[in-house]
């Protein structure tokens, strides 16, 4: 059996590297030789032309592709090189289909030749996908050796390789190319991506670092422009995680706003905290751009999951007067942000407590105002919410593990307890009821914000740490508070890039006093030689379904800090 599953594993990563063409194979130099793999380092592999096109933002590439003046042919060439050059130097792919992109590029090429138009929004962009999404000809895997081969662990289903997730026919018929799946941990219950088929999935700006999870392939493969956008999904931050570790924007849209009908998942029919999708991107126009096509195919006619909730403008436009960037001087008005900058549990490390000073003082100095954000005990959500991922005591991810005999990876091997028993539906009933108490007494405490701001309303946006920590270190990944809340409350949440670590800055203070061991573990895993370099964000907070509204203000944010 061990063997079986190392040579099953073994020949599907040697396949992926086998869809590369070979005059992209490139020589991947030891991690300690090469730690930062972005910028001019993958540049040398590239020429000028495919430079310009993967370093555009998917907006500006859907602007020269929908008008014609790039081919989608072209573009999608670039991107697949970079793509290769990224999964070579980071082990961020599942699946590549290049041929297949390149072949759907040249018939958008030539629908638009024929009919002096766009197939729409997205003619000609490339989008990355989560290997949980189904593409027709490709396999998902989601990292499990037992899943090699068939459709989700089962055969026989008629459905292998044949089926394809809701969103990927809306993407098809937007216009988008796609070309790869990336990689994820095996469960998709770890911030970090790790599986026994292609290993682990490095942080290309700091390769000391994990990626993220469990969408960390999308964050290194879009951190190193080997997609201009992508998409994820996010439990517990499984979004927000990469784009925070890679220096993207990401956005953590709240339940039943994008289409996740006929995707694969870990613990499928757990309803009490769902997983949602949502993209990540290099600049927030990006993310408004993929979201306003998608919902222009009104995914609720076809996921009953979805609200029938089409882009509102005017949830954008009053970011937008407030701020001045429309409308006449007389509207406009400041914003008032909340400021969490600790949760009382764990205290972020220094690089991400100066992250979050500077945007408090770049917002501050355009005249908006931040207030100390003192909410409703996060330890009782936590404790209440975590329950969720343990109701059917791990059983789902042991069938799945059970198919090849494979081991789980050490970061997730707290779900092979034997102590892990399933919950009996009037303990489900009983942690329902607990959650909407406690999403209730948030919701007020927001309300309650209204008195302590001069504009009179409750905080526009909390601004607060994605994680204690930039990036974490392998297999130190023991917090998830910061990320894992808003899902509890089913909140909008948008990470924005900040900064990065300076050893010579962000030292460590020798004479800290941990709250607990769980903060003393945080505490002791930062080191600012190691950290060196690596990107630093921070996520805005928004309330449920305010999407429109919270991009609009990670656009003002990101302008406000020059990223």
């Amino acid at each position: 059996m061990t063997e079986d599953w190392k040579k099953r594993a073994e020949v599907k990563r040697d396949a992926i590297l086998a869809a590369i063409p070979k005059e992209w194979r490139i020589e991947n130099p030891p991690n300690e030789k090469q730690v930062d793999v972005t910028g001019k380092f993958v540049q040398q592999f590239l020429s000028e032309r495919e430079v310009e096109i993967t370093e555009t933002t998917a907006d500006d590439i859907a602007k020269h592709t929908v008008s014609g003046t790039w081919k989608a042919e072209e573009v999608t060439r670039a991107f697949c090189h970079r793509a290769a050059l990224a999964h070579q130097l980071t082990n961020c792919l599942h699946e590549i289909f290049f041929d297949a992109a390149i072949a759907d590029a040249k018939a958008l090429d030539e629908y638009y030749a024929k009919n002096k138009k766009p197939m729409g929004p997205l003619h000609g962009l490339p989008v990355s996908l989560k290997d949980q999404f189904h593409v027709k000809g490709v396999e998902t895997t989601m990292g499990y050796v037992g899943w090699i081969g068939t459709f989700e662990g089962k055969t026989g289903t008629g459905k292998e390789k044949k089926f394809e997730s809701e969103m990927v026919k809306e993407l098809r018929n937007s216009g988008a190319v796609l070309y790869c799946k990336t990689s994820v941990p095996h469960s998709l219950m770890t911030g970090e991506t790790v599986n026994n088929i292609i290993g682990y999935t490095w942080n290309p700006k700091n390769r000391n670092l994990a990626s993220g999870g469990s969408s960390g392939g999308e964050g290194a493969l879009i951190g190193l422009r080997g997609a201009p956008v992508g998409f994820g999904t996010d439990i517990g931050g499984s979004i927000r995680i990469p784009a925070a570790f890679n220096g993207l924007y990401g956005i953590r849209p709240s339940t039943g706003r994008m289409p996740y009908e006929g995707m694969a998942n870990s613990m499928d029919g757990q309803n009490t905290i769902l997983s949602v999708v949502g993209p990540l991107a290099t600049s927030v126009p990006s993310l408004r751009l993929v979201m306003k096509a998608l919902l222009a195919q009104k995914p609720w006619l076809h996921d009953p999951l979805v609200h029938e909730i089409p882009w509102r403008h005017e949830e954008e436009r009053q970011i937008l007067e407030h701020t001045g960037a429309i409308g006449d001087a007389s509207k406009i008005g400041k914003l008032s942000f909340g400021v969490l900058r600790s949760d009382g549990i764990v205290n972020p490390l220094p690089p991400v407590c100066r992250a979050v000073d500077t945007v408090v003082k770049a917002l501050e100095a355009l005249g908006h105002e931040a207030i100390p954000w003192e909410p409703p005990s996060h330890k009782t959500l936590l404790d209440e919410g975590i329950k969720t991922w343990f109701f059917d005591g791990g059983t789902d991810l042991k069938s799945a593990f059970a198919l090849s005999g494979e081991p789980m990876a050490e970061q997730i091997s707290f779900y092979s307890s034997p102590s892990l028993k399933e919950f009996t539906a009037s303990q489900i009933a009983a942690t329902n009821v607990r959650l909407r108490e406690i999403k209730k007494e948030y919701m007020e405490y927001w309300n309650s914000t209204a008195e302590k701001t001069s504009t009179g309303r409750p905080v526009d946006a909390l601004i607060a740490p994605l994680a204690p920590f930039p990036a974490a270190r392998p297999k130190m990944y023991s917090y998830y508070g910061y990320s894992t809340f808003v899902n509890v409350l089913d909140y909008t949440s948008v990470v924005v890039p900040v900064t990065m670590v300076d050893k010579w800055v962000d030292r460590r203070d020798e004479g800290y006093r941990p709250i607990d061991d769980t903060d003393k573990k945080v505490y002791e895993s930062y080191d600012p030689e190691i950290y060196d370099g690596a990107h630093v964000s921070v996520q805005l907070v928004g309330r449920r379904l305010q999407e429109e509204k919270m991009l609009a203000i990670a656009e003002y944010v990101g302008k406000a800090l020059g990223m």
